[in-house]
């Protein structure tokens, strides 16, 4: 036995050193506990609290049936927001090589397969949101939910809020990818010129983590971005929810 280690902790420790040396990569199936208990010589259930020490640390997860595997990381998305939201970027979008939004389009940019599923419907917003738009309480909003997916695997979730009375009769309604140059809202007249950021980390709800296919003690940033027209309108509040195995976010500021 390791010094100063129980015997669980012993084979965390050796199952953790198999991991990070890459002598167990990600996706490959661990021992069996028949294998485990062979080998270290310790009872049944001090090899799955070994083993459940992993799981909770997020290096291993739970397969079909009772099988535990490495997990595998996902590629990295980079989630550019100082130009995801340019209008003139949008505006210039050759047509035919953009796919729906501006989230869609970059991810298609970087040669991957974009898909949404898309539901619309009129709710009470959470209250950080219901404040940023400016409504009453127990105030009304659109609510555009979104689950985005590339190359088929759960990335990120996107809910977009609105006041109902800018957006009722437009494409934004309409529970399907849509896309027009500069923006639907900017379609509209509705002008988003400034916006104001809010990241928060943490760990995902319950509903989240399900959505996203979540491996244990997997954090998450919750990005909010409140857009405001030119007489600081809010005109829409988006939410988005970004596993932290999946994304890297990049910001360019300018130092004046």
């Amino acid at each position: 036995m390791r010094r100063g280690m129980t015997k669980a902790q012993e084979i965390a420790a050796d199952l953790r050193e198999q991991i990070e040396s890459g002598d167990l990569e990600g996706g490959a199936a661990l021992p069996s506990e028949a294998e485990m208990m062979r080998a270290y010589g310790y009872s049944r259930e001090t090899i799955r609290a070994g083993v459940r020490m992993l799981v909770d640390e997020g290096l291993v997860v739970t397969g079909q049936g009772q099988g535990k595997y490495v997990r595998q990381d996902f590629e990295r998305v980079v989630w550019n927001w100082t130009t995801l939201e340019s209008r003139s970027r949008h505006a210039t979008a050759v047509e035919g090589k953009t796919a729906g939004d501006q989230w869609a389009s970059a991810v298609s940019g970087d040669g991957k397969t974009p898909r949404q599923e898309i539901s619309v419907s009129i709710v009470e917003p959470p209250e950080h949101v219901r404040e940023s738009l400016g409504l009453p309480e127990g105030g009304l909003a659109v609510k555009r939910q979104r689950v985005r997916y590339v190359d088929s695997r759960p990335y990120a979730l996107a809910d977009s809020y609105f006041p109902p009375d800018l957006v009722t009769g437009t494409p934004l309604m309409e529970p399907r990818d849509v896309s027009a140059p500069g923006g639907v809202l900017a379609s509209v007249g509705l002008i988003q010129v400034r916006y104001r950021d809010e990241i928060t980390v943490r760990m995902p709800a319950h509903k989240e983590a399900e959505l996203l296919a979540l491996p244990a003690a997997t954090p998450v940033a919750e990005h909010t971005r409140t857009g405001y027209d030119a007489d600081g309108k809010a005109l829409r509040c988006m939410v988005t929810i970004l596993p932290g195995d999946r994304h890297k976010i990049l910001y360019e500021v300018d130092s004046d």
